[in-house]
């Protein structure tokens, strides 16, 4: 299965993005905690070019502990600031005005020298469909100004908001690019949600995921099956789980696509536990987000 979405509202907003660069004083880029290399749109650096960027891993209360801590630290070797929030239960959100004053400061201390008074920080709110920006933007913004839903394509327009005396927003939709080189990165987004359900085959992300926890999290998916081995097959697999969950046909034969759709769900819902799809140990060395 190749996964690809890109409507074509996601390219005129690529142009928006572009044309309204020059208003902005840093780009905030917010990628998922759980996936924070697949998340992270490619075509972004040409785009933004120079400007200064901060990285926020949003939804980290879904991300296993230990792997956000490395992928700060990767940012980090980078060059790139990042820190790890959950806009949904409202964490961390103060450290996002402060990694922008700590990316202005330099400026704005020049700025001080000349006289001049230092005005709110500009900042434009980057992520692909489903990362949360508008949740985000509502607990920064401490009321409902941005749509919100658990489904991608929300956001349709870009809107300036006024979180604070000293931060202003400007909201963007969410932007995919054209298309995956590498397809895992097309199943670690149909997992997480990012891609909407009614454009994948269930039964495909389903046997990603699970080769997925059996090479990193074999020990969840066997309490998960309730079993002492994981079967080899990707149809066993769905058996077992049809037959865990009770899930039949009407001629009372397993059904494999409601099991694949529960196992996806059970996953989203952190019935598996917190995971994180990407290894900063297996990114490209030295390669910038």
């Amino acid at each position: 299965m190749t996964i690809q979405w890109f409507p074509g509202h996601m390219a005129k907003a690529r142009r928006q993005v572009t044309e309204k660069l020059k208003l902005v004083d840093v780009i905030f880029e917010l990628v998922d905690a759980r996936l924070p290399l697949s998340s992270a749109n490619p075509m972004l650096a040409e785009i933004i070019h120079q400007k200064k960027r901060v990285i926020i891993l949003n939804k980290a209360d879904l991300a296993d502990e230990v792997r956000t801590a490395e992928w700060i630290d990767y940012f980090a070797e980078q060059g790139l600031l990042a820190v790890a929030v959950d806009a949904q239960a409202g964490k961390g959100m103060h450290k996002i005005s402060r990694a922008a004053e700590l990316l202005m400061k330099e400026k704005f201390d020049n700025w001080k020298t000349k006289g001049m008074k230092p005005r709110a920080i500009r900042a434009m709110i980057l992520g692909i469909p489903n990362v949360g920006k508008s949740t985000l933007i509502n607990r920064l913004a401490k009321k409902n100004i941005a749509r919100t839903g658990n489904k991608p394509g929300v956001t349709k327009a870009q809107q300036w908001i006024k979180v604070e005396k000293s931060l202003e927003l400007l909201d963007t939709p969410g932007i995919l690019w054209p298309k995956f080189e590498d397809q895992s990165v097309g199943f670690k987004l149909a997992l997480t949600g990012a891609i909407k359900d009614d454009l994948l085959q269930m039964e495909d992300i389903a046997s990603f995921a699970a080769e997925f926890f059996r090479k990193n999290y074999p020990e969840r998916l066997l309490h998960y099956l309730e079993n002492d081995t994981i079967p080899e097959t990707s149809l066993e697999f769905l058996g077992m789980i049809a037959e865990k969950k009770r899930l039949f046909d009407r001629y009372q034969d397993p059904d494999y696509d409601r099991a694949a759709e529960t196992f996806i769900r059970d996953i989203r819902t952190q019935k598996l536990g917190r995971i994180t799809l990407d290894d900063p140990h297996e990114s490209n060395d030295g390669e910038e987000q």
